[in-house]
């Protein structure tokens, strides 16, 4: 054998050795054995050299093999932040293959709180303390704190003999808890900033190596990584939320304005087409859908589109009170009130039923529609305000009697669509004083009545006067003692003459009517409406051609007379009398006078009518004229 060479003996045992990845301490096996059998010391001395030349092969395989699972491992990060969806999975994965590349007990990773100044636990690998997995770290404090201070890593083979730390009693505990002896800490870093610290410990002591320290570190490259790009992939996605969300509130805007432009179009339409209130109802459930009901000021249906059911009047009421005063759609349930106002004068009420939400942009539709009713409810007031002067200045000069043959009246009469030759039933409607709008609105309906009829309407103060077509005033009169009064929301009573032809009879018809509504009041028929030919003998007495002075004169004349002459009350104690039933002693009572008084008055009644005027007829007939008496007016009053 030449010196110096190797016997190629002993490196074909230590190559099987490599081949099989045996253990260090196997490798020392051949030089052992040589011993044991007595080699040479130059066999020994070649048989060293072949063990340290196939370690150093050992080693270098070895760093070889973490080194390509290092690189492994970085490659498998770079895939996951490539691919990145859950930025908690990406991380997890991190702190995983950091404990398996170091071969660490235990990997973990804390991230820095803005908010809180300090850093909390995020993820962890091999831990099994739960008061650990919750640790906060101030800045500064340990070493995980001193590593997000300073963004330099830190190792210890021995934590808690390591002077280099500032221990706090928080910390010690939860990391002996942990059993932790060995730490190793590096920054994770975004630019100049310090987002975290990557960590592996073991929960025995030894020392870092550098390359250790460097892997560590790249993988906490790679986590600052993956938490940036979560952000700017959260960013992005929040970013594209946004620009999705506001295209749709664009889209729906756009439809809202086009769906109002709709709407506004067609209301505009019906205004200048003349349209009522109905049509103004129909559009808004053709856009907006559901049912709408119209009411006017007194809570009156004035139209109805689909079906809305049983409404509750309160509720309905309340919520258009709250509409006037904030101007705007109220909702109550599955219903959409708008108020219908001019000014301070309500008009109506819009009432929307629908189970659909309405939007801001819908109400709005809603609120144009209740805007462009109350247009059409005061086009229709001033047009019927109008023409009611034109028929009211026609019917005052028939009610003259002075111009009923004039051919400029017939013509007049002709441009209103009225044939003054064709029988007519003139109606007085007698009705408290009004407040501005409840006159506005007695206008409104009976010129409105007269037109739709053809016919003419006047008013005089508590008094509105209609000549209409027709034969049956006693039907005439009910029909307006009962709308009318509908309409304003107090009594109307109607008296009614007819039927009248020709305009020379309107005038003797208008002061039948009168008395006919002025006897109903007296009676204490208020709120009816009637002619004269109903109210039996009061309306014998009070219709045309009827002698009511002379009968009056006949029946009670003289104490008529006494009374003017003397200043006496002996009608008034006549009327009481009768009225208590022809008892002395209650009619004291009501006069608050003696029965005596009462005895001396009825008997100056007995010497001025005569004998017999308590007998049944003679009596009647005192009672009719004493009625009839009441009913006259003062002037008339003989």
């Amino acid at each position: 054998m030449i010196k110096g060479t190797i016997n190629p003996m002993s490196c074909t045992v230590f190559l099987d050795l490599l081949a099989r990845e045996a253990a260090p301490v196997e490798f020392e096996a051949p030089l052992v054995e040589a011993r044991a059998a007595g080699a040479a010391p130059e066999v020994l001395a070649e048989l060293d050299q072949a063990k340290l030349a196939a370690l150093r092969v050992r080693a270098l395989l070895e760093h070889r093999s973490r080194r390509e699972a290092e690189l492994s491992a970085l490659f498998e990060t770079a895939g996951d932040l490539a691919g990145l969806r859950d930025v908690g999975a990406v991380l997890e994965a991190i702190v995983r293959r950091a404990r398996r590349l170091l071969h660490a007990d235990i990997s973990y990773m804390t991230l820095h709180d803005a908010d809180r100044g300090d850093t909390y636990m995020r993820v962890t690998d091999g831990s099994v303390s739960a008061a650990f997995r919750e640790l906060r770290l101030p800045m500064g404090a340990g070493l995980g704190g001193l590593v997000a201070q300073t963004g330099t890593p830190y190792a210890s083979p021995d934590y808690f003999a390591d002077e280099r730390f500032r221990h706090r009693t928080h910390i010690d505990v939860a990391v002996k808890e942990e059993a932790l002896v060995a730490i190793l800490g590096v920054p994770m870093r975004l630019g100049a900033q310090i987002i975290g610290v990557l960590f592996a410990a073991n929960r025995s002591a030894r020392p870092f190596a550098q390359e250790e320290v460097a892997l560590l570190a790249s993988l906490g490259a790679h986590a600052a990584v993956a938490l940036d790009n979560a952000r700017l992939l959260e960013e992005t996605r929040t970013a594209l939320g946004e620009l999705s969300a506001a295209n749709r509130l664009l889209q729906a805007r756009s439809t809202a304005v086009e769906r109002a432009a709709q709407a506004h179009d067609r209301m505009t339409g019906l205004v200048v087409r003349g349209g009522g209130v109905e049509d103004v109802a129909a559009v808004v459930t053709d856009i907006l859908g559901g049912a709408i009901v119209v009411f006017d000021a007194d809570g009156r249906r004035l139209a109805a589109v689909g079906s809305a059911g049983e409404l509750d009047e309160n509720e309905v009421a309340a919520a258009a009170a709250a509409s006037r005063q904030l101007g705007r759609t109220v909702q109550r349930g599955d219903l959409w009130v708008a108020s219908v106002a001019s000014g301070p004068e309500n008009l109506g009420t819009l009432v929307l039923r629908t189970p659909d939400e309405v939007s801001g942009a819908d109400q709005r539709i809603l609120e144009r529609a209740a805007l462009v009713t109350a247009l059409l409810m005061l086009f229709r007031r001033t047009a019927a305000a109008a023409e009611g002067r034109v028929r009211g200045e026609l019917l005052d000069d028939l009610l003259t009697g002075r111009i009923v043959h004039s051919d400029a009246l017939y013509g007049r009469a002709r441009l209103l669509g009225v044939d003054l030759d064709a029988p007519h039933t003139l109606v007085v409607a007698r009705h408290s004083a009004q407040e501005p709008v409840s006159a506005q609105r007695t206008v409104f309906w009976a010129s409105s009545d007269a037109a739709s009829r053809h016919g003419l309407v006047a008013a005089r103060g508590e008094e509105t006067i209609l000549l209409l077509p027709g034969v049956d005033p006693a039907a005439a009169a009910r029909r307006v003692a009962r709308e009318l009064g509908a309409s304003l929301g107090t009594p109307v009573t109607a008296g009614a003459a007819g039927p009248v032809h020709g305009p020379a009879a309107v005038a003797e018809a208008y002061r039948e009517a009168r008395r006919c509504a002025e006897a109903l009041l007296s009676l204490g028929r208020d709120g009816e409406g009637a002619s004269s030919d109903e109210l039996g003998f009061v309306g014998l007495l009070i219709g045309r051609d009827r002698d009511v002075g002379g009968f009056l004169e006949a029946a009670i004349g003289p104490v008529l007379a006494y009374d003017r002459r003397r200043g006496t009350a002996l009608v008034q104690t006549l009327e009481t009398y009768f009225g208590a039933g022809s008892s002395l002693s209650r009619t004291a009572e009501r006069l608050h006078i003696h029965v005596n008084t009462v005895t001396q008055r009825l008997d100056r009644v007995g010497r001025l009518l005569g004998e017999g005027w308590q007998s049944p007829e003679r009596a009647l007939e005192i009672q009719l004229a004493l009625r009839l008496n009441r009913l006259r007016p003062q002037g008339e009053r003989p």
